[in-house]
């Protein structure tokens, strides 16, 4: 069984035993999550699409820990002016763990 979740304005494909990184989710770690913005939910060849979201179904997740992403270093320069700016950002993210997947 799969589910396309919406968190954070991403989307992701998740499946049970599954760990990825979302964007940062207040709560503590190893707490209970339940992310109830389900835009799919697939079985083999039973699909079930929402419209946005599929009223009842819902992910279970485990937070494994918080943490900050790979550092990106945004350059500026215009040519013959002098112009030169240098900006890095690292973007927070949640590791969860996918529990199980309801359809409702």
């Amino acid at each position: 069984m799969y589910a396309i979740i919406e968190t954070g304005g991403f989307q992701f494909r998740v499946e049970p035993g599954m760990k990825l990184n979302v964007p940062i989710i207040v709560s503590g770690e190893g707490d209970s999550i339940n992310l109830d913005r389900v835009l799919l939910v697939g079985e083999g060849d039973d699909v079930e699409v929402g419209t946005p979201i599929i009223a009842g179904a819902s992910v279970e997740a485990e937070v494994i820990e918080h943490g900050r992403g790979k550092k990106i270093v945004v350059y500026k320069r215009k040519r013959r002016k002098g112009y030169e700016r240098t900006q890095g950002h690292r973007q927070d993210y949640t590791r969860i763990e996918i529990k199980s997947i309801s359809k409702g």
